[in-house]
């Protein structure tokens, strides 16, 4: 498929080695073809010289009835500048959880490269948090579990939590469990030898001088437990 953006293409990324998406670099063009073979979803990160952002989700067929497809500016999910204004990316203070742009706004973290900010490892299931980013009234988390046992890693749950420490007894603390808006691409399994990225979505907060951030992943039906 050859998809035709509004302005000239700076860069384009594809999440996984099953699709290839190649463009002209060394003499900007509008276009690009975007190739593919059988595989899992994956997702497509394009940047134009505008410093317009486009994140799609991909997926393998067979056979496709369109061959070319002319992105419309408003698709954009925002602007990489940190001093312009996005595109469908600022919104006033919603009086109800907006879904929609938690969505959207997840869609573009997951579609970004990122340097891991902390890690666990235990029973061959590691436990990144690749980026905590605040945003408008929400904090977005982007996890990834990489499943390096042989036997599939069927999630219960990750719980997120504040923790408050006391200085005067360094074995005393307390953990309050944070709410989750929103939860992006949270994947039931992860199998072996897969890994799974994902976001969580959580209302606006800061910590105070003695307090972190707690995670607690544990699996279903099974004895497995990462906890940090």
């Amino acid at each position: 498929m050859v998809l035709f953006f509004p302005d000239y293409i700076r860069q384009g990324i594809t999440g996984s080695e099953d699709f290839v998406f190649t463009y002209n670099r060394e003499k900007k063009q509008y276009f690009g073809l975007l190739q593919a073979r059988p595989g899992n979803d994956s997702n497509l990160l394009a940047i134009t010289d505008d410093g317009q952002v486009y994140s799609y989700i991909i997926r393998y067929q067979d056979s496709i009835s369109k061959l070319n497809y002319f992105v419309p500016k408003s698709e954009s999910i925002g602007n990489e500048k940190p001093n312009s204004k996005p595109i469908n990316i600022e919104r006033p203070k919603p009086k109800h959880k907006d879904y929609d742009y938690y969505e959207k706004f997840s869609k573009y973290l997951l579609g970004l490269d990122f340097l891991t900010d902390r890690s666990k490892r235990k029973d061959g299931i590691v436990l990144k948090l690749l980026e905590t980013r605040y945003h408008i009234d929400e904090v977005y988390m982007v996890f990834e579990i990489k499943n390096k046992s042989e036997i599939d890693f069927e999630i219960d749950y990750l719980k997120v939590f504040r923790v408050s420490t006391n200085k005067k007894r360094k074995a005393s603390y307390q953990q309050l469990e944070l709410d989750i808006n929103y939860k992006c691409d949270f994947p039931e399994k992860v199998a072996n030898g897969n890994s799974k990225r994902f976001v969580y979505v959580l209302p606006k907060f800061s910590l105070g001088e003695n307090e972190f951030i707690g995670l607690s992943l544990v699996e279903q039906n099974g004895n497995r437990k990462i906890k940090f």
